[in-house]
This record gives structure tokens, sequence and C-alpha cells, in this order.
């Protein structure tokens, strides 16, 4: 049957929780919701993981029945052959939905798995219960505090959402994001997705008001020409970025004991993307690199871009790097020449697009310096975007010694940002000064900046998001 739109919000953005098989040692269904805004219950019927749930201040019940009120979503973490009776339970005590992390279904190609992930689908249809899963790490909202990993964060904002059917992704997207400055609002672990598939949760997320991106991990299409159609009419409101599994042989026969889905070919994929204006992915790492480009970024109106380098190797390799993408590097307005001539520093350093500048800002970034070119480019007609690259295993030590210097060169580039609309992304690569360089690399991550450890991450990450843009405006 259709699923129930107002059983799912109440699932994925849950008022209650009930927690069903929390065990030990750590009890880590039922600690990963310490920060969960609402009523939370443990059931469980071993006396002995009772003594323990309730020494950490939980209450607990011996069925779902006797919770004394509504449940939104139960966290379902028992064994296989148990969950159907749970299933039971929540259907008479009226629970809007499920997440059931327990495995063990048809993903194992055993017949008693088969069976019981059959009964599962007719009594949850049969109900209309949204169940998510089986076989997954289930709901994260970051608002609500309902946790899939003790990792992700608890917060009052968050517009990015994460859809993966697998676990291990789905979790580690997330932190990722978080590593990279952006809040994940909603993570949705969707394993076997036998009951809400893909694109029940693309539908959900299309309307939701709280999700500007989307960021997917898909193995299968359950339903492709249903998902298709939903896909399609997303990408003209929100960017979404999917990451298809099983992209070779040994993939596809991966996914077919993993969550149990059926190879999509290559090229029907790929005409899939096309046609609806998803941004393509290949690994986790490219998710978060676009959905840095989307939300730390301004969008971009076009392909050329200036590239701040440092010196004279990078600013080849900063060149190859987005011309191989298809990205322009073109030569300025021949005012903006004849300004730069004035000061610029040509001696070991060029000006030309790319730029090899370290001799004209100085070592550790001379401000007055830097803010005369960044005032050029903002008036320059032929500039879209910028890249700079912070050289940071040179100048992370002055920076440190002089932190005013590195404030300094923040705040020229955010006034770049701010004045001309135009994205800028930063580059800085890892090196032998690490521990000097993360905590800078942090610092610019801290002021909603795009940061990438490479010329080829970031060009790939803002050339797809270029090639979305420019699949919008042909709408």
């Amino acid at each position: 049957m259709a699923v129930d739109r107002d059983r799912l919000h109440r699932t994925l953005t849950p008022r209650t929780v009930a927690v069903v098989g929390a065990k030990g040692p750590d009890f880590g269904w039922i600690e990963n919701q310490r920060e969960f805004q609402g009523p939370l219950y443990s059931v469980q019927l071993d006396p002995n993981e009772i003594v323990e749930i309730e020494k950490r201040g939980f209450t607990n019940y011996l069925k779902l029945e006797d919770v004394p009120e509504d449940i939104d979503l139960v966290i379902c973490a028992v064994p296989r052959n148990i969950a159907p009776s749970i299933l039971s339970d929540a259907i008479k005590k009226g629970v809007a939905g499920i997440a059931m992390f327990t495995a063990g279904f048809a993903e194992t190609g055993e017949e008693d798995g088969i069976r019981l992930q059959e009964a599962i689908v007719e009594m949850a249809n049969a109900d209309g219960m949204p169940v998510v899963g089986p076989n997954c790490m289930g709901v994260y909202n970051r608002r609500r505090g309902v946790k899939f990993h003790s990792d992700v964060d608890q917060g009052d904002s968050g517009n990015v959402s994460i859809v993966g059917q697998s676990g291990t992704h789905t979790i580690n997207m997330t932190t990722a994001a978080q590593r990279a400055g952006i809040d994940v609002g909603r993570g949705i672990s969707i394993g076997n997705a036998v009951v809400i598939n893909e694109a029940d949760y693309l539908e959900y997320l299309r309307d939701d008001p709280d999700t500007e991106v989307i960021g997917m991990y898909l193995e299968g299409l359950k339903d492709g020409r249903r998902f298709f159609e939903a896909l399609r009419e997303t990408t003209r409101i929100k960017p979404v970025v999917i990451w298809k599994g099983g992209q070779t042989t040994a993939g596809q026969r991966a996914t077919r004991s993993h969550t149990a889905s059926l190879a999509t070919s290559s090229a029907t994929w790929d005409a899939l993307i096309k046609q609806t204006g998803a941004i393509p992915a290949n690994n986790g790492d490219e998710v978060i690199d676009v959905i840095q480009a989307l939300v730390h970024s301004a969008p971009p109106q076009g392909r050329r871009l200036a590239l701040m380098a440092m010196t004279g190797g990078q600013s080849v390799a900063i060149s190859d790097a987005f011309g191989r993408v298809g990205l322009e590097v073109p030569e300025l307005a021949d005012g903006s020449y004849e300004q730069l001539g004035e000061f610029f520093n040509v001696i070991g350093g060029s000006y030309r697009n790319p730029f090899d500048m370290a001799n004209t800002i100085g070592r550790a970034g001379d401000s007055d310096n830097l803010r005369r070119i960044m005032d050029i480019l903002a008036e320059d007609p032929n500039i879209d975007g910028m890249v700079y690259e912070f050289t940071a295993n040179f100048f992370a030590r002055f920076w440190k010694e002089e932190p005013g210097l590195f404030d300094e060169m923040m705040g020229t580039l955010d006034d770049f940002r701010t004045r001309t609309g135009l994205p800028l992304v930063t580059v800085m690569h890892p090196g032998h000064k690490d521990e000097d360089v993360i905590p800078l690399r942090d610092d610019v991550i801290s002021r909603g900046f795009a940061v990438y450890q490479s010329f080829d991450r970031a060009a790939l990450a803002l050339s797809r998001v270029v090639a979305y843009r420019e699949w919008l405006a042909a709408l």
C-alpha cells in the first residue's frame, strides 16, 4: 500500500522513541539517544540486561504495549527470528514506524531469511507501517537528537540530508560532512529498503523544508520508473548528489550479498543521471566534495576561473587540474593587467592567470598586495569564480607565530566573496606539516569556506556543480 506520509514524517522526526533489544556491554542503541529531545524508553525481557539498562537511567518495559504513551519510532535490534513479533507488537501499539537494525534476511540468500523478510513486508504493508531497513543503521535526526552513531552531532540546524543503502557509508558521509563544516540535518540508512524504498525517501526529502541539498548512496533501485520521476522533479528545486555502488561486475556481485540489490547497467544509470540532472559521484569523498561546493560557495554563473597559486609549479598543476574537467582559465581584461603591472612582482611570479603570487603577497600573506589583487579581480568581467591555494606547508609556521596575518588574509577572501557574490573555494594540501596545517584548515572551514586537499578534488567538485547549474539554466 502507499506510504502514509504523516507516519513516515513521525518516523524520521520522532517525538517519542522506544529501543527494543538494547544489550551490553555498551548498550549502544539506547546510549546513542542520550541527547534525544523527547521521552525515551527501553523494551527488554532479559533480566540481566534490564538491571544495567535501569542503572544507566533508562526506563524499561517488558513489551511495547506497556509503554504509557504513543510511540513515533521504534529502534529494533533483536535477532531476525524475533523481528516479526516485534513488528506485530508495534502494529498493535499503533507505533508510527520502525527502524530495523536487525539483519540476516534476503541479503543472505537463505530460505529462512527470505521467508522472514517476506513476513515483515506483508505485515507492514497491511498496516501501512513505515519500516526503515531492515539490515540498516536507521535514522539520524540532528534537531531531535536521534542518532545512529555516537559521533554524529546534535544541534538546531542542518540543511543537508544523506540517504544511504550502506550503514557504514551513511555514517561516514555524515561524519565527513561534519568535519567539513556541513550540518547534516537528516541521515537515513535504508538497508534492504523492502517496505519504504529509495523513491519514498527522495519524495519525502524533496518536500522537506529543512532539506536544501541531498546526498545518496544507492546499490540498486526497487522502483526504477518511480525513482526516475521523483529524481527529475527533485533536482529542479534542490541538488541531489548520488554515489552508485556496484559499478563493476565484482561490485554488482557484492551488492547482492550486502542488501540483496539487483544490478543496474552502467549505460542505464548514466542515462538516468543525464536525463534527471542529478550530480554523479564515484565515492564518498566526491559526495562530500560536491556538497561542500554547494553549501559553502555561491552558485557559479560560468566556467571562467581565476586560479590563485603560490608558486610556478603549482600554477601549472592547478591549471591542468581545472582544464582537464572542462573549466576555463581565461585571460584577464586589459585593464586588470595594467593595474596588476603597477605593483606585482614578476621576478619569480606571474599575474597572467593562473597567478604565481608568493613573492608579491609575501611569505605570510601581505595583506595590502593581496587586497589589491582581489579588488582588481572583483571588477574583472572575465571571471566567474576563484580558487585560492594555501601553501600551508610553507607558511603555517608564520601564521602560527603571527595569527593576525592569517586573519587579515581570511578577511580579504571573505570580503571578495561577499562583495562579488562569486564562488570562492580553497585548496590546502596535506603534507609534512600536518600538525600545523590541520588547525588552519579547521579555521578556514569554521569561516564557511569549502576546503579541498588537492587541486583535482576541487576541480572535479566545482565542475559538477557548474554542470548542474548549466542543466538548470537550460530547462
